[in-house]
């Protein structure tokens, strides 16, 4: 009997550590807890949750026409914007290449958020109201600029992405 209560502690401790080891790893390897993403993968994220079927994605060309900036100043970023001018839905992801290019980049989101009030606020009023309640984000190298009537939701992929 004295055998079978040792045998008996002795399993529930191995499942006990089986199980720690479990949790444990599961935490650290928690998927995105390393921020080890392309902005393309994290768009990909997005896209599977969010409504995108109205915007369409761009490209490097576009990226520099909306934002003055160049593909290369970023590692990686992923852009899309409404199909029709008279739209203002946009997303754009942007993973840096170094921190210290963040206040730039910030910059020239903020002009582009500046244009496209000024472009909606008597135009389209829905529209103007959209670009008032964007997202405007950072997480450590990525930023995340949002004008869309699930804005919501893509911030919250976001925030899911690195938590």
């Amino acid at each position: 009997m004295r055998l079978n209560v040792w045998r008996g502690k002795r399993i529930l401790a191995i499942l006990t550590l089986a199980f720690a080891i479990g949790f444990l790893t599961g935490c650290t390897g928690k998927e995105g807890g390393n921020g080890n993403f392309s902005a393309v993968e994290v768009g990909e994220r997005i896209q599977k949750s969010a409504d995108l079927g109205n915007m369409k994605q761009g490209d490097a060309k576009r990226f520099k026409k909306l934002y003055h900036l160049s593909s290369e100043d970023v590692s990686s970023f992923v852009l899309y914007t409404a199909s029709s001018n008279v739209k203002a839905d946009e997303l754009l992801v942007i993973r840096l290449k170094d921190e210290s290019e963040k206040d730039h980049i910030m910059e020239k989101i903020e002009e582009r958020i500046a244009a496209q009030t000024a472009k909606f606020m008597d135009y389209r009023p829905a529209e103007y109201d959209l670009v008032k309640k964007h997202v405007l984000k950072t997480q450590g190298l990525y930023i995340l600029f949002a004008v869309s009537a699930e804005a919501d939701v893509i911030e919250r992929i976001f925030n899911d992405t690195f938590s």
